[in-house]
This record gives C-alpha cells, sequence and structure tokens, in this order.
C-alpha cells in the first residue's frame, strides 16, 4: 500500500535542494571599475537582446505598417526639405543632388537622434523592471541602442539604394568613411544615453530638453546646407574649429564624402579622416567618464522611480 501524498515533505526536500545550490550575489557590488561593469552587461547579454526586441515589438504594436514606420519620417523630411529648402529656397541650385546629399546627411544624424532620445527615458519607462528585478541598468539604455541601430540598418538600405539610383555611388576609398561616422556616432550617443537616462531619473525635464537640443544640433550640422557655407559666414578661426570638429559634423561630412558621389569636387575641412580619428578617441573617453557618472547615479534609481 503507497504512502499518502505529504506536501510538507516535499516542501522540505525542495528547500534542501535549494540550500544545496550556491549563493550567487545578485545586488550592486562585486566589480566597481568600468571593466567589471562592462563584464557584468555582458553577462545580461540575452537579456539585452529580450530588451531590444521588445522595444522594436512595442514601438510599431497594432501597426498595419510596422517596420515600414521606419522609413516613413526621414523620407517625408527628405520630400520636405528637398521641396521647401532646395527647390522654394534655391539651396539645391548649389548643391548636386541635393536629395541624395540630405539623405545621408538625415540618416546618420537621425540615427545619434534615435539613441540619444530614446535612451533618455529608458531607465523612467522600465521602472516596474527596476524596481524588481536586478539588472545592470545600463542594460536599458543599451537596448535603446541596439534597437537605433537596428532602424538605422533599414534605412541605409534605402540611402543605398537611392544613391545607387542617382548613379552618383563612387567606389573609391571614400566610401569608408562611413565606417567612422558611425563609429563616432555609436560611441557619443551611447555616452549622452548614459548620462542622460540616469540625470532623467532625478530631473525629468531632461528628456523635454533633449527634443529641444535635438533639433538644435540638426540645425547645427551641415545637413541641409553646405560645409563650404558656413565657413563663408564664419570666415574661419575659432568658431569654425569649434563648429567643425564637432563629432556631429564629423559624421555628417563622413557620410556626405562616403555616399554623396557628386560632390566629389566639394570643399571639405582639411586633415577630415584625422579629425574624426581624434573625435573617436575623445568619444571613448567621454563615454568613460559618463559611464562613471552613471555607476554613481544609479544606486538610488529604484528610490527615485
Amino acid at each position: 500500500m503507497t504512502a499518502p501524498y505529504d506536501p510538507g515533505s516535499e516542501r522540505t526536500l525542495r528547500f534542501a535542494r535549494l540550500a544545496s545550490l550556491p549563493v550567487e550575489p545578485v545586488g550592486s557590488g562585486g566589480e566597481s571599475n568600468g571593466v567589471g561593469a562592462a563584464l557584468k552587461v555582458f553577462r545580461h547579454r540575452q537579456m539585452l537582446d529580450l530588451l531590444v526586441r521588445r522595444d522594436l515589438k512595442s514601438r510599431y504594436k497594432d501597426s498595419s505598417l510596422g517596420f515600414v514606420w521606419t522609413l516613413i519620417r526621414p523620407l517625408t523630411q527628405l520630400l520636405i526639405y528637398y521641396v521647401v529648402l532646395g527647390q522654394f529656397l534655391g539651396a539645391a541650385r548649389g548643391i548636386p543632388d541635393f536629395a541624395v546629399y540630405i539623405f545621408s546627411g538625415l540618416t546618420i544624424y537621425g540615427l545619434f537622434s534615435e539613441i540619444v532620445q530614446s535612451g533618455v527615458g529608458s531607465i523612467v519607462s522600465n521602472a516596474g523592471l527596476v524596481k524588481k528585478v536586478y539588472l545592470p541598468r545600463e542594460v536599458f539604455p543599451l537596448a535603446s541602442v541596439g534597437a537605433a541601430i537596428f532602424n538605422f540598418a533599414i534605412q541605409m538600405v534605402v540611402l543605398i539604394a537611392a544613391v545607387l539610383l542617382s548613379g552618383s555611388l563612387r567606389v573609391e576609398t571614400d566610401l569608408f568613411y562611413a565606417i567612422p561616422s558611425i563609429v563616432l556616432i555609436i560611441v557619443y550617443g551611447t555616452a549622452f544615453a548614459l548620462l542622460l537616462s540616469a540625470v532623467n531619473v532625478y530631473l525629468r525635464d531632461t528628456q523635454y530638453l533633449t527634443e529641444v537640443l535635438m533639433m538644435f544640433m540638426m540645425w547645427a550640422s551641415p545637413i541641409v546646407y553646405a560645409w563650404s557655407m558656413a565657413k563663408n559666414i564664419m570666415g574661419g578661426g575659432l568658431l569654425l574649429d569649434v563648429y567643425t570638429n564637432n563629432p556631429i559634423t564629423l559624421a555628417v561630412l563622413g557620410f556626405h564624402k562616403a555616399f554623396w558621389g557628386s560632390g566629389a569636387d566639394t570643399e571639405y575641412p582639411d586633415l577630415l579622416l584625422l579629425r574624426m580619428v581624434i573625435a573617436i578617441a575623445v568619444g571613448f573617453v567621454l563615454l568613460a567618464v559618463f559611464h562613471g557618472v552613471f555607476r554613481r547615479l544609479q544606486g538610488n534609481f529604484a528610490q527615485e522611480l
């Protein structure tokens, strides 16, 4: 005759099995330097991948067109700028293949804008997870970076198609300027996403201020006008150096040099590639500093949320 089922004994066995498992820390202790923090994020790469997928799916949830909306906004901007600035205001007269010129600039700037604007609210929008589940807090702004890169890849397909259709693509070494341009945007975008996402937890106006700054940064970059126009107005000197060495300006110029084949004879800043390399090095330093600020502020995220 079998013994009657005893739920108490099953609970005892379960607790005994749990007690035999090794204890692993789940708090914020452990490595305190930047390398240790990066390793903790790497250990949670599967969660990071899930967060990226979730962000992409939730953005276009219940939408009939889905990821097509990723293209509609930049194409609408392209149409407006091409018609209003290029045709009505005459900007296209001095810039050949004006549509390719604008779209290449909008594509690389759109990556920076999306990384920063989606990253700044990433901690607040995931308040439930931050308060209930321990994860390296960096995964939330990094998930925004991953989603932005995915959308950027879709836009790149359209840009390359547009360049091929216009016949302005030049398969030369200039094409490789796209690589440092993308690295520049990802490094600086990630740095500011980390910093602003942490500040936004304590000061919620940060996300609205960021929207204004992104609008300013777009017009402060040679996206809808030529760099030579800015040079003629500023007349050289320190002001032009500050404007030119802005990493967004350098990335936009790099994309123009890579994809805007009709502008082969256009004037570019001297030593453009060297400027980009220096800006990338400075960007990595800035990324380390902003990550350090993020780690110092993350201790009170749960309380503030």
